[in-house]
């Protein structure tokens, strides 16, 4: 394990639970300042509360917005920049789900999803990185999944998108390994939070098939994320067992993959 990074500004996306509540305070000794953005105010206000009372000295700003608008992107970075907040770790995390065949989707849903987990994360990484790039130093992790590396019948569009953010994260860190800028991809399998609830169709009592064995607990996830940052790691899969899983899917041929995930739970 690498030695442990400190950073003058973490901005957490999808902060008011989950992942990224987790990442908040498992982040808020390591940094003086922390932006937590999500729609959320009075969830995010109680998490900040909470990470002043346990680290004196950090401040924490609170930031609603609506990832899915371009123009909500923009905002965050001229408030940021105007308290003096220049993030130097940015968390990807905030992301949508949509479990159930594409055919009977709700195209307003799938479209919030492609803004949120493609269209916000890239955007929130062009508007960060120049400052970080020109300073010499920080790191930017996205959260993907381990869905990233398969396409999954009934949650085609959530896989799809969290293989381009895959794929984005590489291309990335290439580009930025010269200028003192790390990226990082996380690639969890089920947690629980409220991401399976929230994915759940109305009228479907079914959220996403997982079976219990795979899931590891979000703490884990988080540290084992933080970890694979100080250790300068392109790519983590959280829990042995999921770590396993991606090796092996990695070494699946397409055709067989084809053959296997035919056997899906929703017919």
């Amino acid at each position: 394990m690498g030695m442990e990074r400190q950073y003058s500004c973490v901005m957490v996306t999808g902060a008011s639970s989950g992942l990224g509540e987790e990442f908040a305070k498992q982040l808020a000794g390591r940094t003086t300042r922390m932006v937590l953005v999500a729609r959320r105010v009075e969830r995010m206000d109680r998490i900040a509360e909470g990470i002043r009372t346990a680290h004196q000295g950090i401040e924490v700003m609170v930031l609603a917005a609506d990832l899915a608008d371009s123009a909500a992107r923009e905002a965050l970075k001229e408030k940021t920049e105007g308290a003096g907040f220049h993030p130097d770790l940015l968390i990807n995390n905030a992301g949508l789900g949509d479990y159930g065949e594409f055919v009977t989707a709700e195209w307003n849903t799938l479209e919030a999803m492609l803004k949120v987990n493609i269209e916000a994360l890239t955007h929130l990484s062009h508007l960060f990185a120049p400052g970080m790039a020109k300073r010499g130093r920080g790191a930017i992790l996205n959260v993907s999944s381990l869905a990233s590396t398969l396409p999954i019948p009934d949650f085609a569009v959530y896989a799809a998108t969290k293989a381009y953010v895959s794929s984005f994260s590489e291309a990335l860190r290439i580009e930025l390994a010269e200028s003192g800028v790390d990226v990082m991809h996380l690639c969890p399998g089920p947690v629980k939070t409220e991401f399976g609830e929230v994915s759940r169709r109305k009228g479907d009592s079914e959220g996403m098939p997982a079976h219990a064995l795979f899931y590891v607990p979000k703490e884990q996830v988080v540290g084992e994320a933080i970890a694979g940052l100080n250790s300068g790691k392109s790519r983590v899969f959280p829990g042995l067992k999921i770590a396993a899983a991606g090796l092996l899917i990695g070494a699946i041929p397409l055709v067989a993959l084809r053959l296997v995930l035919g056997f899906r739970p929703r017919r």
